[in-house]
């Protein structure tokens, strides 16, 4: 599993019902790349679409029960050997800033709507 797919599982584990659009948002990547992804997604059978009810145009694409299982396991590769391997780096006063500046940068790019994509 790549991270590209363990993000969006691990997304549509957190945010049941969420969109194609809702992901590309979350990711600031446009629609198009998205949908591939999960498409590549639903080869596995990790996910699954269903009909939106809202808007009959689109789908919404959910996590399966063969899904959940790779999501929970990549879950500490992908986030607690990291938080150990940096834990005497940031554990310090320098991570502390570190970890307090990064949301007021990620809020200061998405007001100027840099990275975002277009269209």
């Amino acid at each position: 599993m790549v991270t590209s797919q363990f993000e969006f599982l691990r997304f549509l584990r957190d945010h049941p019902g969420a969109r194609v659009a809702d992901l590309a948002a979350g990711f600031a990547i446009g629609i198009g790349p998205t949908g591939k992804g999960i498409d590549r997604l639903e080869k596995q059978a990790w996910v699954r679409r269903r009909s939106d009810p809202s808007d009959r145009r689109s789908s919404l694409p959910e996590l399966t029960d063969d899904g959940r299982q790779p999501v929970e396991t990549a879950e500490a590769t992908f986030t607690e050997t990291p938080a150990e391997l940096t834990a005497d780096t940031l554990g310090g006063p320098s991570g502390l800033a570190t970890a307090q500046i990064l949301p007021e940068l990620r809020s200061a790019c998405e007001r100027d709507r840099i990275g975002l994509p277009t269209g």
